[in-house]
């Protein structure tokens, strides 16, 4: 919606009627094709759940290559295997598109701030033009390198996401259950050498951090189930250059439990719910 604040027009498809519903209720027009959504425009922007999806959406008989503009700017923004758009970017440029991957960092509350960093692979003069747009979004834009290399920043911010958040949750359980006031514990890590993002803007203890997701009931957060994606595409991606990743497979494992006891649906600092014993299986 931050792109409609700057006066860009948007039209937009999702499968999810809800979705467009409440997009609409925003001032983005609705289509009822990704063929329909990206006919006559001159950027494409895209955000989508895996690797499969991102491809059928690209390279599909109704998709984004055979149907957008010849001239047309292409944005992935989503959080895939870097080989995916190394896949869609040759095609890309064989149809006369330009193509960027440029995953983004941010979540919920970043993309209704317009706070959100975006990191991108692909040709630098793709990524120039991409600029007012992104800037429209986001505080942060940051050019990696060659097509495929702002999913490489990305799964690695991830990653470190992940394990930053499942040690913070792990030590504030401790020290709470050791009987130190959450409030204090909390604040002296935000004064001391432990100071990260976990624990000055996302701390998973409920009611420490008003604007965190814990303190709303880990709901619209980022989703654990999208942790262990992104943390199994890290995963990959390590095993294929052979990458040591002690925590980040720790972290993966962690978070895969919460999953598989049916909370997937919430935020991955709900992390903290398990390491204090008080979840079970749905």
């Amino acid at each position: 919606m931050a792109a409609l604040k700057k006066g860009f027009n948007v039209r937009g498809y999702d499968p999810s009627k809800e979705t467009l519903t409440a997009a609409a209720k925003n001032g983005v027009t609705s289509a009822n094709s990704i063929a329909a959504a990206v006919d006559g425009v001159d950027v494409v922007v895209s955000i989508l759940p895996s690797n499969k999806v991102v491809l059928e959406a690209y390279l599909g008989k109704d998709g984004v290559i055979d149907h957008a503009p010849k001239g047309s700017l292409l944005i992935d923004s989503s959080t895939v295997d870097p080989n995916v758009p190394k896949q869609i970017h040759p095609v890309s440029l064989e149809k006369g598109k330009g193509f960027i991957d440029a995953p983004v960092s941010g979540g919920v509350m970043g993309a209704q701030n317009a706070t959100l960093a975006f990191m991108a692979g692909g040709r630098k003069q793709d990524f120039d033009r991409s600029l007012p747009l992104l800037e429209s979004m986001g505080a942060k834009q940051f050019h990696c390198g060659e097509i495929g290399s702002g999913q490489v920043a990305k799964l690695a911010n991830n990653m470190l996401m992940g394990i930053t958040g499942m040690a913070t949750a792990e030590c504030m359980n401790m020290g709470i259950k050791m009987g130190l006031d959450p409030q204090v514990l909390l604040d002296v890590l935000n004064n001391s050498s432990a100071r990260s993002w976990s624990t000055e803007v996302y701390c998973p203890v409920p009611g420490l951090v008003p604007t965190a997701p814990s303190s709303r009931n880990y709901d619209n957060g980022f989703k654990n189930e999208l942790m262990v994606k992104d943390l199994e595409l890290a995963s990959q991606m390590a095993l294929g250059i052979r990458s040591p990743i002690p925590l980040g497979a720790v972290a993966t494992q962690l978070y895969r439990v919460v999953q598989s006891r049916g909370y997937g649906e919430k935020d991955f600092s709900f992390i903290y719910q398990l390491l204090k014993n008080e979840i079970a299986k749905k």
